[in-house]
């Protein structure tokens, strides 16, 4: 194949991914990459690595990134960047959390020292990082850094601001800030509609449709799944596809259809293990293991929950095991409810579950930056897993448990004097980026609203350490002893500081 060939094929393979035919696209870049040779193939290859990845083949993405890294030359500065970039994005999709960040942290390194017109590029890294943060749940660092791409955006690629804008949407709305996320999502999708990125305007329906169903506005959320949902299926976007399977799913069984809720949940999991999206799975199971328990069929369910928490597992999420051993204890309780009659066993096992997550899933509030993001985390998020802990504790009929779930409720928060006062500093509250250059793309003004928001949202607070351990007895009995070791060991992250402070 010539140059001239090659050139006008990854053209075309371009274009069909524009209008939206991304499996003609792939066809096209692995007609380029099986023909060509040098960067034309290198190129190619990237290409086609991308658009598997965007078609769920997650683990051919992966292979096909190494491969063309393999292959390009050491002085490949615009390249090689770009192409780690492109391959921590696939490597989060198959739970490789830790492989991600360290391609990212090599292109920011390359990044740094390479060419000044890849603002673009710059962009992207940072948007893989928040999305690592993201997975890991560490909100905070999530926050700084969208922020950071989305100054990032408005200075060096506008066309991009979307996507910042749309992760601050993600990381307000999961620590309770649901104002700030509806207008940031609001954002999103003007600037992805003014940039006239099809995919990206898709993307940002589905996503906004799952917020609205997270905050119970079923009838505004259905019309914006539907549609995007119609968009992934024709486009053969398998990952995207799963998830829009699932919350339809979840829509279905909020109004009571368990056995289409069922149906769309089993065709949700086959999309995601056909594209190896390792998390996906683990989320779905557990939303099958709610079915399972709903139809009568709890010993599905137990099989489900414990494959779930072994993938959480092996992948070093501590939090999302809490999470799933928080539900666990939820449904057991219902059905104990349900039964109406005593089972000592099944009661001493939610409970074991129950009290362990709902200190890990409280400790969480910690790490947060200021104190209303740790009152709405409480709010929304810690308080329904303490209350649950307390009501298995209370029905299990273990008085000491009980006593030391009210010791340690109000113990209180201390002031991390050590750290406060350092750190970013304080935003002036409508501080706005430096405005695009006269004639760059996007520059309606969407997206500097959206970039005033962050600097407000980024306002910060008082740090805290996590709670001393409580000491309530003269020979040093500390409350909620085991249950902290338990909880310690079981998810792998610290839920107490190491002090100990006595409370008698």
């Amino acid at each position: 194949m010539d140059d001239q060939t090659g050139r006008d094929l990854l053209a075309a393979g371009a274009a069909a991914y524009a209008r939206g035919d991304v499996a003609e696209a792939l066809r096209t870049f692995e007609q380029v990459a099986a023909g060509a040779t040098g960067d034309l193939r290198t190129s190619a290859i990237i290409n086609a690595a991308s658009m598997s990845d965007e078609l769920g083949e997650h683990a051919k993405a992966v292979d096909l990134y190494r491969e063309a890294l393999a292959v390009m030359p050491a002085d490949a500065i615009r390249m090689r960047p770009a192409a780690l970039v492109n391959l921590s994005q696939a490597l989060q999709h198959v739970g490789d959390l830790d492989g991600a960040q360290d391609a990212l942290e090599r292109a920011r390194e390359l990044l740094a020292a390479g060419v000044e017109d890849q603002g673009d590029l710059r962009v992207a890294c940072l948007l893989s990082l928040t999305a690592v943060a993201m997975h890991r749940q560490q909100w905070a660092h999530a926050a700084d850094v969208a922020t950071e791409s989305l100054d990032a955006a408005v200075r060096f690629a506008p066309g991009l601001a979307g996507h910042p804008l749309m992760n601050l949407a993600a990381i307000h709305f999961e620590t309770g800030r649901f104002d700030l996320s509806d207008d940031f999502a609001g954002q999103a999708l003007a600037a992805f509609e003014t940039a006239g990125d099809v995919n990206a305007v898709a993307e940002t329906q589905q996503n906004l449709g799952i917020m609205r169903v997270r905050t119970g506005r079923l009838d505004d959320a259905e019309p914006l799944l539907q549609s995007s949902q119609s968009y992934f299926e024709r486009a053969g976007i398998g990952h995207r596809a799963g998830i829009g399977s699932k919350v339809l799913a979840f829509l279905a069984e909020g109004r009571g259809d368990t056995a289409r809720a069922t149906a769309l949940y089993r065709r949700s999991l086959d999309y995601f293990r056909a594209s190896g999206a390792v998390l996906d799975v683990a989320d779905v199971e557990t939303r099958l293991a709610t079915a399972a328990f709903a139809e009568g069929r709890p010993g599905e369910g137990e099989r489900l929950l414990a494959a779930a928490f072994a993938t959480y597992r092996g992948l070093g999420l501590g939090l999302h095991c809490a999470q799933v051993d928080f539900w666990h204890a939820t449904l057991l309780e219902s059905a104990l409810t349900t039964a109406g009659t005593p089972d000592d066993a099944a009661q001493t096992r939610a409970t074991a579950l129950a009290v362990p997550a709902a200190i890990a899933i409280d400790a969480v509030r910690y790490t947060l930056p200021n104190g209303r993001q740790r009152e709405q985390w409480n709010r929304e998020i810690a308080d329904p897993a303490m209350q649950l802990a307390f009501r298995l504790a209370y029905a299990s009929g273990d008085a000491r448990l009980v006593a030391d779930l009210v010791e340690a409720q109000c113990a209180g928060t201390t002031v991390d004097i050590g750290r406060a006062g350092h750190g970013t500093p304080l935003r002036l509250p409508l501080q706005l980026p430096d405005p695009p250059p006269v004639g760059a793309a996007g520059t309606d003004g969407s997206f500097l609203l959206g970039a005033a928001l962050a600097g407000v949202a980024a306002g910060a607070g008082l740090p805290v350490p996590l709670p001393p351990r409580l000491a309530v007895t003269a020979d040093g009995r500390i409350v909620l002893g085991s249950s902290i070791a338990a909880a310690e060991e079981r998810y792998g992250r610290e839920v107490r500081d190491s002090r100990v402070v006595p409370a008698w």
